[in-house]
């Protein structure tokens, strides 16, 4: 009888020690600069820190320090826009990669195109949310193989927070916006090694003013 009520027991608290959650304190000495400035800022309501792109890379990205990431929930408030002088293609690009390795050369990654989600072209709004994996795949490369597979529409406007919440789970990664109970966009081959681990990055496209604010990351192993 003991064994009985011991065994469900120690179970449930090796499932409570297994996932540790970890909130983030955002500033300009959290981070390691890839082709991004920073800077401390208080933008619509939160203390922020506040990324623009410095160039045109596709490893644009502040790399959190001291974290060691591979399965878990990424939780964070975002908000993308178009720069000042930003091409007319430019999206306000905003995101978060997971598992980066050191110098960026591998990483998953699921961004917004925050200015897609309330246009009048149908085909623009169905391009809202992206998924793309470095090296080797970037969005033109996937939509064109996996058309609509690796991309989706999601209710989002340009400038305004954004709440996301992301899901991995080795080789799935799912992303939830703004409270939904339902992804927005599942992925169920994420491209790089599925034990591959790494940092958590805060991810911005060409042309983009980006913020980022309430951080917190739980690892599940």
């Amino acid at each position: 009888m003991l064994n009985r009520i011991l065994f469900p027991l120690i179970l449930i608290s090796l499932t409570i020690m297994s996932s540790t959650a970890q909130e983030v304190v955002l500033h300009p000495g959290s981070v390691n600069l890839s082709h991004v400035t920073v800077e401390q800022s208080d933008y619509k309501g939160k203390s922020a820190l506040k990324v623009q792109a410095a160039g045109d890379s596709e490893k644009m990205l502040a790399i959190l320090k001291e974290i060691d990431f591979h399965n878990g929930t990424i939780e964070a408030m975002i908000s993308g826009q178009p720069s000042e002088n930003a091409s007319e293609s430019a999206r306000g690009f905003v995101g978060i990669a997971f598992r980066v390795s050191p110098e960026a050369a591998k990483m998953e990654v699921f961004y917004l195109r925050p200015t897609n989600g309330r246009a009048d072209d149908q085909i623009r709004r169905n391009h809202s949310t992206q998924y793309i994996s470095v090296p080797g795949y970037p969005w033109e490369k996937l939509r064109k193989e996996s058309p609509g597979k690796y991309e989706s529409y999601a209710d989002m406007e340009s400038a305004e927070w954004i709440k996301v919440k992301i899901e991995v789970r080795n080789d799935t990664a799912k992303l939830y916006l703004n409270g939904a109970q339902q992804p927005a966009l599942i992925v169920n081959d994420l491209k790089q090694n599925k034990d591959q681990r790494g940092s958590i990055g805060l991810w911005v496209g060409p042309g983009t003013l980006a913020y980022f604010a309430d951080f917190k990351v739980t690892k599940e192993d």
